[in-house]
C-alpha cells in the first residue's frame, strides 16, 4: 500500500491508472508521430488519408506497448513498496530496471541486462530531475515565506528595512555620503550652514544697533 507522504493513488488502483495513462501518451504520441510518417510517405492527393490509415494502423500498437511498460512498471512498484514498506527513489529505479530487462528477455541474457541497464539509468535521470525541481520549488517557497514574515529580514540581503526592491533609498538612510558627491554635499551644507549663521548674526547686529535714545536729562 503506498505510504500517506506518497502523492500517487494507492498501490491496486496505481497499476489501473498507470495503464491508461501510459496507453494513452503512447497513443497520442503514436498518432502525431505516424501521422506525418504517412503523409510524407503517400502520394500527392492521397497524402491525407495517408496519414490517417498510418495512424489506425500503428497508434493503437505503440499505445499497447506503452500500456505494457507502465503495467509491469507499476506492478513492480507495488511489489517494492510492499516488501520494503516504503517509498523512496530507489522503488522507481528499480522497477524501471526490472521492467527493462523483462521485456528483452526473449532476445537474450545480454540484451535483457542491457535493457536493465537503460530502464534504470532512465529512471533515475527522471527522479533525479524531479527531486531537483522539487528542492528548488520548496526553497523558492521557503524564502517567500519568510519575506512575507518578517519583512525585517531584508536588511540581511543589502536593503534597509521598509525599502522594496527597485526602490531608491536616501542618502540620510543609505549611508552613501562619502565620495564626489559627498564633497559637494559638505561643500553646499557648510556654505548654506556659515551663510545662515552669518545672516542670523547680522540681523542679531543690526537689531543690536537699534538701541534706544537716551533720556534727555534737564539737569543744568
Amino acid at each position: 500500500m503506498g505510504t500517506p507522504e506518497s502523492a500517487r493513488d494507492p498501490c491496486p488502483d496505481r497499476i489501473l491508472d498507470d495503464i491508461g495513462g501510459a496507453f494513452g501518451m503512447g497513443a497520442g504520441g503514436g498518432s502525431a508521430f505516424h501521422f506525418i510518417k504517412g503523409f510524407k510517405n503517400s502520394p500527392a492527393g492521397y497524402r491525407l488519408s495517408g496519414g490517417t490509415q498510418a495512424i489506425r494502423m500503428n497508434a493503437p500498437r505503440v499505445g499497447g506497448s506503452f500500456a505494457v511498460w507502465g503495467g509491469l512498471y507499476s506492478t513492480f512498484d507495488c511489489a517494492l513498496v510492499y516488501a520494503r514498506q516504503k517509498e523512496d527513489p530507489w522503488n522507481s529505479i528499480l522497477s524501471g530496471a526490472a521492467t527493462g530487462g523483462l521485456l528483452a528477455m526473449r532476445q537474450g541474457f545480454r540484451a535483457s541486462a542491457k535493457s536493465a541497464l537503460f530502464g534504470g539509468v532512465f529512471l533515475a535521470l527522471i527522479e533525479g530531475a524531479q527531486i531537483l525541481t522539487n528542492k528548488v520549488s520548496a526553497d523558492a517557497a521557503q524564502n517567500q515565506q519568510i519575506f512575507m514574515e518578517n519583512p525585517g529580514s531584508m536588511v540581511q540581503s543589502g536593503l534597509p528595512m521598509g525599502q522594496s526592491f527597485g526602490q531608491t533609498v536616501p542618502e540620510s538612510i543609505s549611508g552613501s555620503e562619502s565620495g564626489l558627491g559627498a564633497w559637494f554635499a559638505d561643500l553646499f551644507g557648510k556654505g548654506k550652514k556659515k551663510e545662515s549663521e552669518e545672516n542670523s548674526g547680522s540681523k542679531t547686529h543690526i537689531l543690536e544697533s537699534f538701541d534706544a535714545p537716551p533720556v534727555p536729562t534737564y539737569e543744568f
